[in-house]
């Protein structure tokens, strides 16, 4: 009977060389990508160092003075605008704070040159009154004379008298009171009953009138 032997043979077990094959490769990729990244790594180390001489040569080429020089021309100018925007400002304000001064002036003195027109016919008022002579053709002579002032009074101050006989009826300029039988043609002014006045162009009171009627 044969007997089989369960050791291994020598031909069987790894050699030295073939054991040691795989920690060689190991070592040989490493080395390699540490020399890979020794590469970027100069690169890079080289292009900061073209950065910086290409901006130190920039920096040579500068003229510290005129950038200085430029600067205070600009901070000159910028305080010059300021303060002609502060003074512009200023202005602006006095010229809104004197118009309305001049406003609240005009409101308060409106009436101010026509009560200067006024004050003849108030001293020839006075006078007739003061006058105990009683003649009637004094007096009367006075009042026309007065009533002259009133009027020149009125036309100094742009007051016209609405006295409309005549005239078509204007709806604007005149109140009717009544519409009588008449000659002229319809809604023509027959009679005054009492004057109108305008200041301008505007209405102060409407003329009392009567119309034509329609026939």
């Amino acid at each position: 009977m044969k007997h089989t032997s369960d050791t291994p043979s020598n031909s069987d077990m790894p050699s030295d060389s073939q054991a040691t094959q795989p920690n060689a490769s190991a070592t040989g990729q490493a080395a390699h990508a540490y020399s890979s990244q020794a590469q970027r790594a100069s690169a890079d180390a080289q292009a900061v160092a073209g950065d910086e001489a290409a901006v130190a040569e920039a920096l040579a080429d500068v003229d510290v003075a005129e950038l200085r020089r430029q600067l205070e021309a600009a901070e000159e100018k910028a305080r010059q605008n300021y303060e002609n925007w502060a003074r512009a400002t200023a202005e602006c304000e006095n010229i809104r704070r004197r118009g309305q001064d001049d406003v609240a002036k005009a409101h308060k003195f409106a009436i101010e040159g026509f009560a200067e027109y006024l004050l003849p016919v108030m001293d020839s008022l006075q006078a007739a009154l003061a006058d105990t002579s009683g003649d009637a053709a004094k007096l009367r002579e006075g009042v026309e004379l007065t009533l002259k002032q009133l009027y020149a009074a009125f036309e100094k101050g742009r007051v016209t008298e609405l006295n409309p006989v005549g005239e078509k009826f204007d709806p604007h300029r005149h109140q009717a009171i009544s519409m009588v039988p008449a000659d002229q043609e319809a809604n023509t002014v027959v009679a005054v009953l009492q004057r109108g006045y305008t200041l301008a162009d505007r209405v102060l009171r409407p003329a009392l009138v009567t119309v034509a009627a329609p026939k």
